[in-house]
């Protein structure tokens, strides 16, 4: 698929895992851009809006990058993510930090093929799904795949980390 490589995608080739790439035109009006991927493949693809996961890059009490992979429609609880990743506290990260960190843009950055690979966490609620998609780190792309081949090559916990 021309004009789909991405250090996320070309991981996903290399390792041999079943995936999907999606794109869709980005707006670049767009203020939430996980809602905006929810409404380009909701109906296209054929799925609901908690199987489309976001990516927070979160900062832990002890001043290293994490990420945070849920469900674009629910809210990060920071202390259930730092919990999960043996902080007792975090914060969001300065995106400016999490694009430099991860090598990918706001908006775009993919749990899988970052820069330097940052302890990830990914919400339980992914493992009660067939397929997943997250980003494929350019905004407009998505990959769609298994939510075990998610959390291994992102080297995640999962737990629950959304509020409420």
């Amino acid at each position: 698929m021309a004009g789909t490589a991405t250090p996320a995608t070309k991981l996903l080739v290399t390792q041999r895992i079943d995936h999907t790439v999606h794109s869709y035109a980005h707006d670049e009006r767009a203020e939430s851009y996980g809602s905006e991927a929810v409404d380009a493949l909701g109906e296209t693809v054929g799925v609901t809006a908690h199987q489309v996961f976001k990516t927070l890059v979160i900062k832990l009490d002890t001043g290293k990058l994490a990420v945070a992979v849920l469900p674009v429609p629910e809210k990060l609880s920071l202390k259930a993510a730092a919990a999960a990743l043996g902080a007792g506290k975090a914060v969001m990260a300065d995106r400016t930090e999490a694009e430099r960190s991860t090598g990918y843009v706001f908006g775009g950055i993919s749990p899988l093929g970052q820069r330097k690979a940052l302890p990830t966490v990914v919400d339980a609620s992914a493992l009660d799904w067939d397929r997943v998609l997250c980003s494929a780190g350019r905004r407009g792309l998505e990959i769609e795949l298994a939510p075990a081949d998610l959390v291994r090559l992102s080297g995640a916990v999962t737990a629950a980390v959304t509020a409420g």
